[in-house]
């Protein structure tokens, strides 16, 4: 099985969920929990942020929804009781839960980011009520993006569409992803590219790093 990134969807065997429902959680993340396993709902593959993830294992979470509080569960499973991986829904699926006043500065955004060779995934509120059918989106929600780039000219290219969003509400969000799983805030991307910050926080699956210099996001395949 291919190395999992950051932003993909992991769906469970039964034996993975039955060895998740077995740890002692309280009764609140007990029933969201539940409820994910008995719908076969996916879980998003998240960054280790500490080293309590041991070899052969993989850190993973949902946030839930406003049933029970919109928590943010954490959780470790064995690559072995991954059935496999999936992605967020691309914008132009969700934009039913949009708006009504977003939904033509969305399709334009769309159209102009497939003139890039580039399109735009949904996480966040917005992903997750895609998925799940449940009430994750609330006022003020931002819909937040993850878009697939090839190097730094197209990383500019898909930023300058994002910042030229022509809707006020919801205020986009999000990252750039290149090839081998380094993203990068867009809004970040753009100060940086800039000359108006001296590094970029870059997010890998194994941690965060600065980066002063451009030699990590030289052109590669383009995450889709």
């Amino acid at each position: 099985m291919d190395c999992p990134r950051r932003h993909q969807l992991a769906r469970l065997s039964d034996a993975g969920w039955t060895a998740i429902l077995r740890q002692p959680w309280d009764t609140q993340a007990r029933e969201c929990l539940t409820h994910w396993a008995t719908h076969r709902l996916p879980l998003v593959v998240t960054r280790r942020v500490t080293d309590a993830v041991a070899e052969g294992w993989l850190a993973v979470g949902l946030s839930a929804p406003a049933r029970w509080d919109r928590r943010r569960l954490a959780l470790q499973v064995p690559h072995a009781a991954v059935l496999g991986y999936g992605e967020f829904p691309r914008l132009a699926d969700v934009r039913g839960l949009l708006p009504e006043a977003a939904q033509a500065a969305v399709r334009d955004l769309v159209d102009a980011l497939g003139t890039q060779g580039a399109t735009a995934r949904v996480f966040g509120s917005y992903g997750w009520q895609a998925i799940s059918g449940l009430a994750h989106i609330r006022r003020g929600s931002d819909l937040d993006l993850w878009i697939g780039v090839k190097g730094a000219a197209q990383a500019d290219a898909v930023a300058h569409l994002l910042q030229s969003f022509g809707a006020a509400r919801p205020r986009l969000d999000g990252e750039l992803v290149f090839a081998d799983g380094a993203a990068v805030a867009w809004r970040e991307w753009i100060e940086w590219r800039a000359g108006r910050a001296r590094a970029v926080m870059v997010k890998r699956l194994e941690g965060v790093a600065l980066q002063h210099d451009r030699a990590w996001c030289e052109p590669g395949e383009c995450v889709e």
